[in-house]
């Protein structure tokens, strides 16, 4: 089994990469004026916000890579092994429609960013990408009736879905960076939430003997922490879609490589209830007229329930590292 230290050595070097790179692309961000544009119908509080700079997610995708590559090679695995080429692919595929939607938001001031449309196709041509190298990859290594297969968390049971395993890979990608996306919403959340989200599935990966799966998601949590530096409340700059999206599909990604694709909704349990909150919100004034929430996604719920932005916060951290003990506890010691 791979020493640990290896893996807190990761942490830390990307943790470091991050701050380092911080203080160099924050001013360039600001000279450019890539500000964020804060939503008028978002809390009243929020707009003092507004200009912070925006698109801080390349400081994450750049330690990522920075790390990921040269500590996957030192454990002595192909410098890009299939599964490290998978997640990086994810993540820097999603990255990429993320950076697409900030820069027409702050560059070319139209605050939607990419229509609905352009980012689903984007999503789509990414997660086929994704399927068909792991349709080659994985059909060459072994059998298609085990790759095709999920196991339901908690048990022995496993579901065979043959090729309703694309349409599922497709939601997973698509559902996962979506709903990682809505989380980014107030100073240090995201960043939180997913270095823990990240730190589960390092243990997963150390416990499955997949050394690139542990290598790769400490390197995102040193990233995320590095990058926690700089966007704790008050935040001096937003990861913006180009590293929530690039998050999402980063965590899916995982969870198909580890086989682990309904844990996903234990793991990542409070993105999971912040999409919720966005579909009962919408669902409910549609059918009703009437709103269950006071704003969605969740966690504006309790800001305008008169709770400050580090209790949301905090208490956010908190019941994602409950989701994220659960998910591990189903995996490592139930199976």
């Amino acid at each position: 089994m791979m020493d640990i230290r290896i893996i807190l050595i990761t942490i830390l070097v990307a943790f470091f990469i991050g701050v380092f790179l911080g203080p160099m692309l924050i001013p360039i961000l600001k000279r450019l004026k890539f500000g964020q544009s804060i939503r008028e119908e978002g809390p009243k509080a929020h707009m003092k916000k507004a200009g912070t700079p925006t698109m801080g997610g390349t400081i994450i995708l750049t330690s990522i890579v920075l790390t990921a590559l040269p500590f996957t090679n030192w454990i002595e695995l192909e410098m890009v092994n299939a599964d490290l080429f998978f997640l990086l692919f994810a993540t820097l595929g999603y990255g990429i429609i993320g950076f697409l939607d900030d820069y027409i938001k702050v560059v070319m001031k139209r605050n939607l960013g990419l229509t609905a449309r352009q980012k689903l196709l984007g999503q789509l041509f990414i997660g086929i990408i994704l399927f068909y190298v792991l349709l080659r990859v994985r059909v060459i290594e072994g059998d298609w009736n085990a790759i095709s297969t999920v196991h339901i968390p908690g048990t022995d049971l496993e579901l065979w879905l043959n090729w309703l395993y694309l349409p599922l890979l497709m939601l997973m990608m698509i559902g996962s960076s979506n709903a990682v996306n809505l989380t980014d919403g107030l100073d240090g959340l995201l960043a939180g939430t997913a270095a823990i989200a990240y730190g589960a599935y390092a243990i997963i990966g150390l416990v499955q003997s997949n050394y690139t799966v542990a290598i790769f998601s400490a390197a995102v949590v040193g990233a995320l922490l590095g990058f926690l530096v700089f966007n704790a409340h008050p935040a001096k700059v937003f990861m913006g879609d180009t590293g929530s999206l690039a998050l999402g599909g980063g965590l899916a990604a995982l969870a198909i490589i580890t086989k682990t694709e309904l844990l996903l909704l234990v793991i990542g349990g409070v993105f999971v209830l912040e999409a919720l909150s966005v579909m009962i919100q919408v669902t409910s004034f549609k059918l009703r007229g009437k709103r269950v929430f006071r704003m969605s996604p969740l966690h504006h719920h309790f800001e305008l329930g008169g709770w400050s932005e580090w209790r949301v916060v905090t208490t956010f951290w908190f019941v994602g590292f409950l989701f994220a003990g659960l998910g591990i506890y189903l995996e490592v010691f139930l199976q």
